[in-house]
């Protein structure tokens, strides 16, 4: 016999959701009721061990102010025989000033027990100041740690204004950088061009005592040209389409190769023709050198000063360059390489540098073509070996906390590792150039101001060289990382359409943006007056998953 099965009657509520008003059974119709949204904290029922409001108390309300307050219990009874037991362990006195006091006291009466009871003499005296200096460099040291890391950072510019209409395509974080690892076999030469003056030894004699006053060579040119406008490179191109992939100098590649020591901002045009990628510096970019950019206490920008970022950094490029021809012979035979000067035009007087182009084998698809300088030769043991010559420069002792005249005879170390806390990304540049060009030596001279408040006068102090792999292990740059780098940025553009692109270091975060620009930016007839900052494009947050993607090719560069 099949039972009857009876439908309940289902009221339609038209003002809302959930039964109507008119559906309520008449046994239920004083029971309160609310309803409950997502956004209410619902806590558990009968949780009398209080675990959840000591580990989840956001989650679980204790006070019970997410939910409704007509479920709220009120008791009207007071039950004066329920008292609640306290389980907390009795509050432990504070280690305060009185303690401390104590301990010492109690520590120096023993101390003048085992002395025979002379607590009170020259020495008890001498030992409680020393305990005093102890705690107040103690004290001192912890204030300066709390300054420091609350005082405010220096806060620098772009070195190109983006544009808001300039598309952010990739960002590559410094910090993953540092672990990448490439190995790259011996270079190949395809030519070589310029002349070299030979090395005046007696500039390695130069001691503070016999310093030299440094020479301005204001008629010399030095020629600072983009990758695109080598006619060398461009003729190489026409000569063989198979020359190489991609295509750069070694002002451009040092600056790849060290940028996780960069601090400042700066800025690499990478072109895509074809199967071809050129790296390009803008106009004036990479043409001043840094000074005191890795230092813990950066320089403020003081348009005005002698000392201010941009001063310093014309000062020390006019310093490299003249420091740079001071120490050739002025007469004698010179050093001839396969063909001429390819940048000198007639009634000029060219300063004596030699340009080595060369190609290195990235893989199977993809070959570097770089252009790399050579600024002198010099003979050793009857073998003539090629150098590269830079300057380091002091401004100011106060500021450096090392005066060169006093420590560089017998404190070199000292002056040479303070350079390399202060300048670490100049010093690894260089480095990296002179392993680039083949250099066998690389000669770094120290200059100084006649006076700190002369910026146009200079002495050179001393002169040192190094061989350019032994120096690359004392400052810890890693060639094996130099090429990583160098191989991941060459991966990243290949994948790239043809155009005109932009890597840019962040100026205050270790970041490097590839940004989609116009293929007429940064040329003569592109419009490029500075931007307000409020007009300026933002840079957008940082992912986390560009840092996995930079991640996960470590694996497949580690050899």
């Amino acid at each position: 016999m099949a039972l009857a099965f009876a439908v309940p009657e289902v009221a339609e509520n038209l003002e809302g959701w959930g039964p109507g008003p008119a559906s309520v059974p008449s046994q239920l119709e004083h029971v309160p009721y609310a309803p409950f949204s997502k956004a209410d904290r619902v806590g558990r029922a009968s949780d009398w061990t209080a675990q959840a409001f000591k580990y989840a108390s956001g989650r679980y309300d204790r006070n019970n102010t997410g939910g409704n307050a007509v479920f709220n219990f009120f008791s009207n009874e007071d039950e004066d025989s329920f008292h609640l037991v306290d389980t907390r362990p009795p509050p432990r006195p504070k280690y305060g000033a009185r303690r401390f006091q104590q301990r010492f006291q109690r520590r120096d009466r023993d101390e003048g027990r085992r002395d025979g009871g002379r607590d009170s003499g020259a020495g008890a005296d001498r030992e409680r100041q020393r305990r005093e200096r102890l705690q107040q460099q103690k004290r001192g040291q912890w204030n300066a740690y709390w300054q420091d890391k609350n005082a405010p950072r220096n806060v620098y510019n772009s070195s190109v204004d983006i544009r808001p209409e300039w598309s952010v395509l990739e960002q590559i974080p410094l910090t993953s950088l540092s672990k990448l690892s490439y190995d790259v076999g011996e270079p190949e030469d395809i030519t070589t061009c310029g002349t070299l003056d030979y090395y005046d030894k007696a500039c390695d004699r130069v001691t503070p005592k016999t310093e030299r006053v440094l020479e301005r060579f204001e008629n010399r040119q030095f020629y600072k040209v983009t990758t695109t406008d080598d006619p060398v490179i461009r003729r190489l191109l026409l000569e063989s389409e198979d020359v190489g992939t991609v295509f750069a100098t070694d002002a451009i590649l040092s600056t790849l190769m060290c940028a996780p020591r960069s601090v400042y901002s700066w800025d690499i045009v990478a072109q895509r023709v074809g199967n071809k990628l050129f790296f390009d510096k803008r106009d004036s970019s990479f043409d001043l050198l840094t000074v005191y950019e890795t230092a813990q206490e950066p320089i403020p920008e003081e348009k005005e000063s002698i000392n201010s970022m941009h001063s310093l950094s014309q000062e020390a490029t006019f310093i490299n360059q003249n420091f740079s021809q001071q120490v050739l012979q002025k007469e004698g035979k010179k050093y001839e390489f396969k063909e001429p000067n390819p940048f000198a035009s007639e009634n000029e007087e060219v300063a004596p540098i030699a340009y080595r182009y060369r190609k290195w084998k990235l893989d199977e698809e993809t070959t570097l073509v770089a252009r790399c300088e050579l600024h002198s030769v010099a003979e050793v043991k009857g073998q003539e070996i090629l150098l590269t010559v830079n300057s380091l420069n002091e401004f100011d002792s106060k500021i450096t906390g090392v005066d060169w005249r006093h420590k560089i005879e017998n404190q070199r170390g000292a002056v040479l590792a303070t350079e390399l806390k202060n300048n670490a990304n100049k010093l690894a540049k260089w480095t990296a150039q002179a392993l680039l060009a083949g250099a066998e030596q690389m000669k770094l001279g120290y200059v100084s101001r006649v006076h700190p408040k002369d910026s146009y006068n200079h002495v050179l102090l001393t002169v040192q060289g190094y061989k350019p792999k032994e120096f690359a292990a004392q400052i810890n740059l890693s060639v094996n990382n130099m090429w990583g780098i160098l191989k991941t940025v060459v991966d990243i553009c290949m994948k790239l359409d043809e155009g005109k692109y932009l890597l840019v270091k962040d100026p205050n975060k270790p970041i490097i943006r590839l940004y989609a620009v116009p293929t007429d930016a940064f040329e003569n007839d592109y419009a490029e007056e500075p931007l307000p900052e409020d007009e300026q494009a933002p840079p957008p947050p940082e992912t986390e998953e560009k840092t996995e993607q930079i991640e996960e090719k470590d694996a497949d560069l580690e050899i």
